[in-house]
């Protein structure tokens, strides 16, 4: 195939020199006249035959004959690297340290725990799996923050865990700090330190459900949830979201050796559903300072009411104030309270202030507690699992009664919730709608006002950032 392609080339050659430089010189003439439909025809020659190779020598400078084309050649030495003196440098570089964040598992053992954080040492998993401290405070409890220091072949340098502490208030937290000795083991310490309290905002878009928005904003579920209570008198955040309905919130944090370790309540938050917009703000009387806070909208009207609608965050009713067929006694009932559907272990809240009238178990309703609130008003929580208060209790809007079960008369978990007013059963959400509001005092106004006026200007810059991921 070579030797075929080399005698046509031979051929051609001589049949240009012998019978065709009249026409090479007519050719040449008119490339020089038309230099740029040469380049459009070279061009389309490298497009379309893509593994060929053209080039275009100017045909007027140096004429027809190939021979006056000009040729260059380069010489140029190359260094070859030196391999066996880069490994030598490589081998006495000072050593590393690798380090990794990430959050502890409830499931998971110090062997998989250390090789997530990217730790390969069977002395430090064997630590891990006999130190008292590290039992207690590590393994076996989820979402505490983690902080590995490692060397450079994988081996445990510094193991440490942070987290919150749920001690009234005083905003401290607790450290864990597992270490490599001079002597080559391990030990450990526990430290506790004061949370540093900050603000985060955020802001996000409606795409389909409320908690995916917030994920993609990176929003704690706590202060989600917490969203959906504010405006849940507005806001049915199950049935009425839109496509494109957006949301602005300030929510506390606290922090531990610069990293957020927990969450505290929303400041201040705006949701746009349907076009229409609602604001609110967190805001406690300063001239009381035993008064609980409460939600505002920014023009000072409540948006806590006495009752809660719901003794449960974000349940699903599964069986209304209304008349029913009772499911085990098989007959036509009118139903005296209204049931929500929940896993077992869902924390079930007061829905208003009180004091506890009853806490244990009573024919059908099972593990139930009673509260009996001001103006001969009761509520009833029945069916729970676990019972988390006592009989003569006071307790606060929101404080955990116990957890959702099956207990009595259930067919499956669920919370039976009813309201009482002078022995006659009423609807709960009637109820609550039309409970009195927690009002702000004269006292207390000039304060609110000036506050809202801030919060108003940091809604809105929150919301001129877009649907962006939270920052401090």
């Amino acid at each position: 195939m070579k030797l075929s392609h080399s005698l046509a080339w031979a051929k051609a050659q001589a049949f240009w020199h012998e019978q065709g430089q009249p026409a090479l010189q007519a050719t040449a003439a008119w490339l020089a006249e038309h230099p740029k439909q040469v380049r459009v025809a070279t061009a389309a020659a490298l497009v379309v035959g893509g593994t060929a190779a053209f080039a275009v020598a100017s045909v007027a400078k140096y004429g027809p004959d190939i021979a006056l084309q000009p040729v260059q050649q380069v010489e140029s030495s190359i260094a070859l690297p030196q391999l066996a003196e880069q490994l030598k440098a490589l081998d006495q570089a000072p050593p590393f340290k690798l380090y990794r964040s990430d959050l502890s598992r409830s499931s998971e053992s110090a062997e998989a725990l250390l090789r997530r954080l990217g730790v390969s040492d069977a002395q430090a998993a064997t630590f891990l799996r006999t130190d008292a401290l590290v039992q207690k405070n590590l393994l076996g409890r989820a979402g505490r923050k983690l902080m590995a220091e490692a060397s450079d072949d994988q081996r445990l340098l510094q193991l440490s865990a942070r987290w919150g502490v749920d001690d009234g208030g005083t905003g401290q937290f607790q450290r864990l700090v597992i270490e490599k000795t001079p002597s080559g083991g391990f030990s450990s310490r526990l430290e506790s330190g004061p949370l540093v309290p900050n603000q985060t905002i955020a802001s996000g878009t409606i795409k389909s459900n409320l908690f995916a928005a917030t994920d993609d904003a990176r929003v704690p579920d706590s202060i989600a949830t917490q969203m959906a209570e504010i405006f849940g008198g507005d806001i049915d955040f199950q049935r009425s979201l839109r496509k494109g309905d957006r949301f602005s919130v300030v929510y506390e944090t606290f922090e531990a050796d610069g990293e957020v370790i927990k969450t505290g309540r929303v400041l201040s938050a705006e949701f746009v559903n349907n076009g229409k917009t609602f604001q609110s703000l967190w805001f406690q009387d300063p001239t009381q300072p035993g008064k609980k806070g409460a939600y505002y909208t920014l023009d000072g009207k409540s948006l806590r009411h006495a009752f809660l609608a719901s003794p449960l965050p974000f349940s699903r009713i599964t069986s209304g104030f209304q008349m029913r067929f009772h499911p085990i006694l098989q007959t036509w009932k009118a139903h005296l309270g209204t049931d929500f559907g929940a896993p077992t272990g869902t924390p079930v809240r007061c829905v208003g202030d009180g004091v506890v009238d009853f806490a244990g178990v009573q024919n059908g309703y099972g593990n139930v507690v009673m509260v009996r609130h001001s103006g001969n008003q009761m509520t009833v929580y029945a069916h729970l699992s676990k019972i988390a208060v006592r009989k003569g209790q006071a307790v606060a809007q929101g404080d955990n009664l116990g957890a959702v079960g099956a207990t009595g008369w259930a067919t499956g978990p669920h919370l039976h919730f009813e309201f009482r007013v002078n022995g006659v059963h009423k609807d709960p959400l009637t109820i609550a709608r039309a409970s009195e509001a927690v009002p702000i005092s004269p006292a207390a106004r000039p304060y609110f006002n000036q506050l809202a006026g801030t919060v108003s200007q940091q809604l809105a810059h929150v919301a001129s950032l877009g649907a962006t991921p939270n920052f401090d």
